[in-house]
């Protein structure tokens, strides 16, 4: 089972590789984002299934913490990007 979960940490290597191009062509800084959040996920996969491989489970810690950080870092671009427009909703 080891060489199969390598072979899909292998692939998921590869796809980001295809990501890393979009960050560098990405016609908007949604794009960028969004292929960054696909960097934050692959990788959190990436070490969950070496972990499996493996059998170290220290790496489950950490990528729990990358997908902590993946969601942290999509807030705060959304945060930045689309700033709070203050509309009085609650005004009658």
């Amino acid at each position: 089972m080891q060489p199969l979960y390598l072979t899909l940490a292998v692939f998921l290597l590869l796809n980001l590789g295809a990501g890393m191009w979009r960050v560098v062509h990405g016609p908007t800084n949604a794009d960028r984002m969004l292929a960054a959040q696909l960097f934050g996920t692959t990788a959190v996969a990436i070490l969950l299934l070496l972990a499996q491989a493996y059998g170290i489970p220290a790496l489950r810690d950490v990528a729990l913490v990358f997908a902590l950080l993946a969601a942290v870092t999509a807030v705060a671009f959304v945060r930045i990007a689309w700033p709070n427009r203050e509309t009085d909703h609650d005004a009658d």
